[in-house]
């Protein structure tokens, strides 16, 4: 996959981390382990684990979603979600049904510019990002915000009572309770590769939302419920099931769950001792918090587009091959949650926060356009070379499995574990299923 950008090492190195953090946990519970990490098959992960055999899956992106040359350069309109179309479609001054063409909706674009459309499109609960140079970036209050904060930003929550594992080597989050409240993409692969830990995952997601490209790729390993939380029957509902969790996981923007009256103090009431693991997508502290975002849109506002359009000479925005930064910021996020939880085991409770947008400045520090890949390190300190590349183009390895949907393939883990003694072995209890098709309840953990 050609990029302006070292994915392949990047891929790498975040799905590392997640493999590092298991084989600590692993240790922490007897085992003698270390994570060894495939980067073809980590790249490959990164643009999709599973191949429907007989099936097909729906595609990933809306009729209108997609790059348009406004007057100023380019902006990137996304409208996956219908109440994201409607308000891009409503800010362009088009109806809503039919919906319009791309040709009806690109002469509506060129008549703005780009920051004045992305605001407006923002400002009415819809997405969209200008493409702006790294530079610009740097300069922009959002990016010099961004920039000043770590990759996992820690806090400690105080103590708590130290918990006797029920977990094995091998499965090293057997009957630990993870409440996933995310969705595309980033907090699903966390929580997808938690769950591949063993750990017994509950995904809870609004009435009428839907993932149909996606569901297959990301909820192996759940149970998926609906619920309300604006509604006072289902917030109450929520509120039972976080007294029951052992790790949250959420994807809102800044303060969204504070409005919900969840903000950390009350979440630590309702739960003692919770692990909480947070991400979103314009970072935490500047000025576009709580700007909805996606990988897509990072990809544009924080130079990532701008410099592979550079890099290869291309007249339209230039994008990475693969959303790397969902599936990084993914990893990076099953990491914190691992790594808190074996913390939690020893009496100590913290919170972990992400952003794509951070990711994003982590795969930037890799390498810039038009300089070799892995001159400098994701963690700020050490070279990431690119790791060799595999001697033949052999096919990677596909495991049969069975979803709702029907039969497919899915990729071998891109991870897997070496040493002495029981090794952890990554797998699913339950097969990848729609969304809301569980109920919102707990099951009884394992005696």
């Amino acid at each position: 996959m050609e990029s302006a950008f070292p994915v392949r090492a990047f891929a790498a190195w975040a799905v590392a981390q997640a493999g590092t953090a298991a084989a600590e946990l692993s240790n922490r519970l007897g085992g003698r382990t270390a994570a060894v990490v495939d980067p073809d098959l980590a790249l490959a992960w990164f643009a999709g684990s599973f191949t429907p055999q007989g099936w097909e899956v729906p595609p990933p992106w809306d009729s209108l979603a997609g790059d348009y040359p406004c007057a100023d350069g380019w902006i990137r309109l996304h409208t996956n979600a219908p109440h994201h179309r409607h308000a891009a479609l409503a800010v362009l001054g088009l109806a809503v049904d039919p919906v319009p063409d791309r040709e009806t909706v690109a002469a509506a674009v060129a008549g703005w510019t780009g920051e004045t459309l992305e605001g407006a499109v923002a400002a009415a609960g819809g997405c969209a990002a200008r493409m702006r140079s790294a530079r610009e970036w740097a300069e922009h209050p959002a990016g010099m915000r961004v920039a000043s904060e770590p990759l996992i930003s820690w806090a400690g929550l105080g103590s708590a009572p130290r918990l006797i594992p029920q977990s094995q080597p091998e499965r090293p989050l057997a009957g630990v309770r993870v409440l996933d409240l995310t969705r595309i993409i980033a907090g699903p692969v966390a929580t997808r590769f938690l769950a591949a830990l063993g750990a017994n995952v509950l995904r809870i997601d609004p009435p009428g939302w839907a993932e149909p490209a996606a569901e297959a790729e990301l909820t192996p390993g759940k149970r998926c419920a609906r619920l309300d939380l604006t509604s006072a029957d289902d917030a109450r509902r929520i509120r039972e099931l976080l007294a029951g969790a052992d790790i949250l996981v959420s994807g809102y923007r800044a303060g969204a769950l504070a409005g919900l009256g969840l903000d950390s103090p009350r979440l630590q009431q309702i739960s003692p001792g919770l692990v909480e693991v947070s991400l979103n997508a314009y970072g935490w502290s500047g000025p576009w918090a709580q700007r909805r975002g996606f990988d897509s849109l990072l990809q544009m506002s924080a130079g990532i587009a701008h410099a592979g359009m550079e890099y290869f000479g291309s007249a339209v925005p230039r994008p990475l091959p693969v959303q790397a930064l969902d599936h990084a910021t993914g990893y990076l996020t099953a990491a914190a949650a691992l790594r808190a939880w074996r913390q939690r085991l020893d009496g100590r409770v913290f919170s972990a926060r992400l952003s794509l947008a951070r990711t994003a400045a982590q795969l930037q520090g890799t390498a810039g356009a038009n300089r070799p890949h892995g001159t400098a390190g994701p963690d700020g300190r050490s070279a990431v070379p690119e790791p060799p590349a595999t001697a033949a183009a052999e096919p990677l390895e596909q495991i049969p499995e069975q979803t709702f949907w029907g039969p497919g393939l899915r990729l071998a883990p891109p991870v897997r574990f070496e040493g002495t003694g029981p090794q952890p072995h990554l797998h699913w209890d339950v097969p990848a299923g729609p969304l809301g098709s569980a109920a919102a309840l707990w099951e009884a953990r394992p005696l």
